[in-house]
């Protein structure tokens, strides 16, 4: 009796010892958003200064994939690449007013940065005049609608001249054919920044993709087809949800077209949020399955996003969403090897070039800034405010009693 006392005493004494560190942890640990902005300006800031001040392809270096198809095209492409992935994830914040001081600070010098980004990437004159015209190109000048559809401020802030090229280059991606996948939402990205902005817009453009996914590629319980087939990666996060969700919101908002499709997606983008926050591991983890793995963070763009537009269902709280991108902007920028003189490198755990497609370029990898739409929230916000709580695989993996999962069934 005495000794099973004796080893009670221990145990408490060993579980308050834990519980402790734990706490003496949790308070010493970084705020989240502070960890967010500092993970955030470590890979925005060196895209974003050097495009600033006309310098961005003398001080970029371009890594390629080892399977690359066209080293040159996809060379020249890498820097719009790496410039519209960045400001589609800086947009929100950009928009976003208040806060701290030092946050001010940091985000007044980020707006700079933009305003001369987009100007020296539109100007034909200027050395870091981007390539518009072509497959890759339309890709990556839809991040950049994307950006600008997300932070009007921009727009609003940019003087005539450069408005009028950013129109030119932005036009000139209409001849590229875009391939019959989550291809055609990049067409419709571009239309529907001038649908916003009450320029001229082709809302054919539009029409296909959203009757492609809407009437053809929705296969169920919150996942699209990419194209005809269905594939097991992370497109709905990456491409698909994210542009199709705003697309039909901006329609739905200003023309009244497309009510009814938005209303869906809301619910389909809710079950597919569910999902996505549930593939995140408790080390921060996530199963490295199918294309485009590199791009880190930015498959969780989709998750991302619904916390940000506060359409999260009511399973995820937002502080649980929190806590689970944080520790996959750790785990995966955190990682040894992850920057070489501050640029990204190929890989999804620090450089690893193996894992990278054949159209992966140094540029490709700055999608990431997508997991950061949430900083577009005032710090006052819940997602932020409220304290942290554990996510699902954190509740399950540590014994507790979670409600079990359900596909929903949804038809258009």
């Amino acid at each position: 009796m005495k000794r099973m006392t004796i080893k009670a005493m221990i145990y408490c004494m060993l579980l308050f010892a834990s519980a402790t560190g734990i706490a003496q942890s949790t308070k010493t640990q970084k705020p989240a958003r502070k960890l967010w902005l500092e993970y955030m300006d470590k890979v925005s800031r060196p895209v974003m200064q050097n495009l600033a001040a006309d310098q961005l392809r003398a001080k970029m270096p371009m890594e390629l994939s080892d399977h690359i198809d066209n080293k040159t095209s996809r060379t020249s492409a890498g820097y719009l690449e790496a410039f519209g992935r960045t400001l589609s994830g800086l947009a929100p914040w950009l928009q976003l007013e208040g806060g701290n001081a030092d946050e001010v600070k940091l985000r007044n010098q980020y707006r700079e940065w933009a305003l001369k980004a987009i100007a020296n990437a539109v100007n034909p004159n200027a050395k870091d005049y981007m390539q518009w015209q072509g497959g890759q190109p339309l890709v990556d000048a839809s991040f950049v609608a994307l950006a600008l559809v997300r932070a009007p401020w921009l727009w609003e802030h940019l003087d005539e001249n450069v408005k009028k090229q950013l129109v030119e280059a932005l036009q000139s991606t209409r001849p590229t054919i875009p391939v019959y996948s989550n291809w055609i939402l990049f067409s419709g990205m571009i239309e529907t920044f001038f649908m916003k902005y009450d320029l001229n817009y082709d809302p054919l453009r539009v029409e296909f993709g959203v009757r492609e996914f809407t009437k053809h590629w929705y296969v169920g319980d919150g996942m699209y087809s990419d194209g005809m087939e269905f594939h097991f990666d992370y497109y709905n996060s990456i491409v698909i949800q994210p542009y199709l969700s705003l697309i039909l919101e901006e329609f739905s908002t200003k023309k009244k077209k497309y009510v009814n499709e938005f209303q869906k997606q809301r619910l389909i983008g809710q079950r597919y949020a569910q999902i996505l926050e549930r593939l995140i591991n408790t080390d921060g983890s996530y199963p490295a399955i199918g294309r485009s793995i590199v791009y880190r963070g930015g498959v969780f763009h989709h998750l991302s996003e619904v916390a940000y537009r506060k359409q999260l269902p009511a399973s995820l709280i937002p502080a649980q969403v929190r806590e689970a991108l944080t520790a996959v902007i750790q785990k995966t920028l955190g990682a040894p090897n992850t920057f070489t003189n501050g640029w990204l490198n190929i890989g999804l755990y620090g450089k690893q070039p193996s894992v990278a497609d054949f159209y992966i370029t140094t540029g490709s990898l700055y999608i990431c800034n997508d997991i950061f739409l949430p900083l577009g929230l005032p710090e006052t916000d819940d997602f932020w405010s409220a304290p942290a709580a554990p996510w699902t695989s954190v509740k399950i993996w540590s014994g507790q009693d979670v409600p079990a999962d359900h596909a929903i069934d949804i038809k258009y």
